[in-house]
């Protein structure tokens, strides 16, 4: 079954196209990228498929089904999203914002029941938080932060997580920290993830597929390794691309770090 399928969908402002029309489809059980230029649509195409964006044309079916007609608490409980910026969560402990995962089962004042304390100690045990449960939430470092957001998604039991630029903010050790967690929650419970990216190597390294955004427009939509192919890397950012090997892995780099002083000048 497709997972989303999107057909001739638009996203306008004030007379302007941020999105479209585009017609794509993804899969389920994968990682897929969202990549492009800043400007691009890539932010306004994941919030519509978190159907946090209406769209002004065309249709999004997610899993067979036109998006608008999921009720909202049926979607949740299918879908997790996670916005670039989450909402702060001053005088929260970890635990307690995992626990708002649990939302989409019981409600807002709805009694929390063994289930939803095991899946919310299940979620932290998989994302390596346990030990931090008790720690206030704005205390924590980037990195302990963005894995117990990771965690309260979990905790929702959704089979689909969305986010958005989910390392952006963070140092290169613990952007690596959180892709392998991402990576190894998509093979070991089948989670599909689609997330924006600024990093081209992190999603040659990371994920399976890639969707490329260029103008609003679908650029490109293939295997990761369709990435390899520096003129589509040129038309999507507008620089030369080498692409390496090292130890056995694909790297992609713009030209002009390799240019010689005498270049430069």
């Amino acid at each position: 079954m497709t997972l989303f399928c999107c057909k001739t969908l638009e996203r306008r402002v004030e007379g302007r196209t941020l999105l479209g029309p585009l017609d794509l489809k993804i899969k389920p059980g994968l990682m897929t990228a969202i990549l492009g230029h800043n400007g691009s649509g890539k932010s306004t195409l994941l919030k519509v498929l978190a159907r946090q964006d209406c769209p002004d044309a065309g249709e999004v079916h997610f899993r067979g089904q036109p998006i608008k007609s999921w009720p909202i608490r049926d979607f949740a409980r299918k879908l997790a999203w996670l916005p670039q910026n989450p909402t702060a969560a001053p005088g929260m402990t970890l635990r307690e914002l995992v626990g708002l995962g649990r939302f989409p089962w019981h409600g807002l004042l709805g009694r929390r029941s063994v289930k939803d304390r095991i899946a919310c100690e299940e979620a932290m045990e998989l994302t390596g938080t346990t030990a931090l449960a008790d720690r206030l939430v704005d205390t924590l470092s980037g990195g302990e932060r963005q894995r117990g957001w990771i965690a309260m998604l979990l905790a929702q039991g959704a089979e689909v997580m969305l986010l958005d630029e989910p390392v952006s903010a963070l140092d290169i050790a613990h952007q690596i920290e959180v892709m392998e967690l991402l990576r190894r929650l998509n093979r070991q419970r089948s989670l599909s993830v689609i997330m924006v990216l600024h990093d081209l190597n992190l999603a040659m390294g990371w994920c399976d597929e890639a969707v490329a955004l260029h103008g609003g427009k679908l650029a490109a939509h293939c295997p990761i390794a369709g990435l390899h192919d520096p003129e589509l890397l040129g038309e999507l950012y507008g620089l030369e691309f080498e692409t390496i090997t090292w130890r056995d892995t694909r790297l992609a780099m713009p030209r002009r770090l390799f240019a010689s002083e005498a270049d430069v000048t």
